[in-house]
């Protein structure tokens, strides 16, 4: 693998005392990333893939507290895959995380997967004003692939009954539900995630299952805040938990 080492933002993030994640100001990672890996609840014998990973965040999310077999971890834009790689090179993993440069139409694993994650645009290619930067208008904006691409290609690439995983803004729901079905990927449960109970959702997880039979559960609603307003929620923490107790979690590339 060959990577740029001429990007001057870099750093790394420890997700646990083995884990790391590069970052940089264009890549870096959210609350949502903790989120997806942990809805999708992957096992261990499991063959995975991660759509629009990024710098990798939500597959180092998914080896860290599950451990597949294997994940194929394929990015499109050249400084999230070396972020990616640099991600996975210094990280220790019990499975493989496998980085893969290139578009999710055109990609078609060598075996079937049991599950696939994507945490994709958000904002249809069009909808709502563009970023200052190329990088994160791709990442955040349906221009290179957009929610029926990634269903199309899931499908493509899972066995029958194999699980796809996404997150999105709930405004979505109807488009995430409508692209999985044309694709043979019936949505068997859902999750709302909001701030408390008196905010609206800002964001939603599905997952569509191959091949399998209309039935859709939705799950309890996921609060991000405390009762009293003062920090995070329990469940919050409970996913914080590694990352924040982790020491010295910053470090420059180079040092």
């Amino acid at each position: 693998m060959v990577i740029n080492m001429q990007y001057n933002d870099l750093s790394y993030e420890k997700l646990s005392e083995k884990i790391y994640v590069c970052i940089s100001t264009e890549h870096r990672f959210g609350t949502d990333a903790f989120l997806l890996a942990d809805f999708a609840k992957a096992r261990h014998k499991d063959k995975a893939a991660d759509f629009c990973s990024g710098n990798g965040i939500a597959a180092l999310l998914l080896e860290r507290d599950y451990s597949p077999k294997r994940i194929y971890a394929l990015e499109i834009q050249k400084k999230a895959y070396d972020q990616l790689c640099l991600s996975v090179e210094k990280s220790e993993t019990a499975g493989e995380i496998i980085p893969v440069l290139g578009d999710l139409k055109d990609f078609k694993s060598k075996e079937e997967l049991d599950l696939i994650i994507c945490n994709p645009p958000y904002k249809a290619d069009g909808a709502g004003i563009k970023n200052d930067t190329e990088s994160s208008s791709i990442a955040r904006h349906e221009m290179l692939c957009n929610i029926d691409d990634v269903c199309l290609s899931a499908s493509r690439n899972l066995k029958f009954g194999g699980r796809l995983c996404v997150c999105n803004r709930p405004e979505r729901l109807c488009d995430i539900m409508v692209a999985m079905r044309k694709n043979n990927l019936e949505p068997k449960r859902a999750r709302f995630v909001s701030k408390n109970k008196d905010t609206s959702p800002w964001l939603v997880l599905v997952e569509g299952k191959k091949g399998s039979k209309p039935f859709m559960r939705v799950e309890p609603q996921f609060y991000t805040q405390s009762e009293d307003g003062a920090g995070f929620s329990d469940e919050l923490k409970a996913l914080y938990s590694l990352y924040e107790n982790t020491e010295d979690k910053n470090e420059n590339i180079g040092n």
